[in-house]
């Protein structure tokens, strides 16, 4: 464990706004950078070692960028049964994912690498959430959708908003991960690393 003394530089590898939004209930400042990592899924890779797989890409590809720094990369990713949901990206194929998670369970894994280049050690954490979805109506699902447009939400919809209108039960240890970063492994980690918490 690095002792306490001047906060090191701290990266986000993603662009992400939900992301930086979390990242700001425990830092005041710190820096996002873009990792530029290719998100494909791999033919036959499981929901939790792709979320895993890139998390951990997504902080090796800004690491490489910024010595001296802790990075943090996180990835998430949805599964109904075998089928991976993606962010929509429209209207229509977010109203496909909700009319078919209607009255089902959506398990999501939330990945998180935190990369400490100055001491260049690399630690993990995968948090597992299910979501049970009450059974949704045709006019229920569009109206939500019309409403906050989830498109760039795996899922198809936002906890933090509305989109806690569509469940009947939220399974998880910390409900800052399925908005896609888990605080609680997060905290630890930085004060693992020296980061002053609270």
């Amino acid at each position: 464990m690095i002792q306490a003394g001047p906060s090191p530089r701290i990266v986000l590898a993603s662009t992400s706004r939900y992301r930086a939004e979390l990242l700001r209930r425990l830092l005041p400042q710190f820096e996002q950078a873009a990792p530029g990592t290719d998100e494909a899924a791999w033919p036959g890779e499981a929901p939790r070692a792709r979320a895993l797989r890139l998390a951990i890409a997504k902080a090796e590809a800004v690491a490489a960028l910024h010595p001296d720094s802790l990075v943090i990369g996180s990835d998430q990713v949805a599964a109904l049964d075998d089928r991976l949901l993606d962010k929509p990206g429209s209207p229509q194929n977010a109203c496909a994912q909700l009319a078919a998670s209607s009255g089902r369970e959506v398990v999501f894994h939330t990945a998180l690498c935190v990369i400490d280049t100055r001491q260049h050690q690399q630690h993990t954490h995968v948090d597992l959430t299910r979501v049970r979805f009450r059974p949704l109506q045709a006019d229920e699902i569009l109206r939500y959708v019309e409403r906050e447009q989830p498109l760039d939400c795996a899922g198809s919809f936002k906890c933090e908003g509305l989109g806690i209108s569509l469940f009947e039960t939220i399974d998880n240890h910390d409900p800052s991960a399925l908005i896609g970063l888990p605080l609680i492994a997060l905290a630890r980690l930085l004060r693992e690393a020296g980061v002053a918490l609270p």
